[in-house]
């Protein structure tokens, strides 16, 4: 399976050598603030595995994201297939989690316009879509760079959080290929 690269990032499949900085950045408490828990050595782990098993069954997923000038592990982005239903399963998300050290210097954005061309262009996706919650404004602000576009009308509870859990409630954007090479 191919690489992706931009101007400062390679994407490529995880290697073993991933897995300790994974660890410490899904341990990192600010990383992790809009997700449920942070996550053990062991959770860790196995979401690297879940990740390559994805790549096996779907033929994407979610890339190893690494600054290319020093060949450092700064965390993923890619493409997944959400495990759960709402009104808008079947689909294929786009997503990325970096450690804190890379934030703010739209590495983010960057890797994920990479990928968003690859989903098009090379896998003849018709749409993305990418959920996260509300107050994840960063978050957010990368999904409108890359032309995606939220309804209040489409947010959802997300259905493997229970009743009453902060961050149940979660914001919908999507991208349609045509739209996206509307825009150029």
């Amino acid at each position: 399976m191919p690489e992706l690269e931009t101007e400062r990032l390679r994407l490529r499949r995880w290697r073993a050598e991933d897995r300790e900085p994974f660890a410490r950045m899904n341990d990192d408490a600010a990383v992790m603030e809009f997700f449920p828990s942070r996550l053990t050595r062991e959770e860790s782990d196995a979401l690297v595995d879940r990740i390559e098993t994805h790549f096996a069954e779907h033929g994407f997923g979610l890339w190893a994201a690494e600054l290319r000038a020093e060949g450092s592990f700064i965390g993923y982005i890619g493409l997944a297939a959400p495990r759960f239903e709402a009104h808008f399963t079947p689909c294929v998300e786009i997503g990325w989690r970096l450690a804190r050290a890379n934030w703010g210097k739209g590495l983010a954005t960057e890797g994920a316009r990479a990928v968003v061309r690859d989903a098009f262009e090379e896998l003849g996706l018709e749409e993305l879509v990418s959920f996260t919650a509300p107050a994840n404004v960063h978050s957010r602000r990368v999904m409108e760079k890359l032309g995606m576009t939220h309804d209040a009308r489409e947010d959802f509870d997300h259905p493997l959080l229970p009743e009453g859990h902060w961050l149940r409630r979660h914001v919908l954007y999507r991208v349609r290929r045509d739209v996206w090479r509307a825009r150029g």
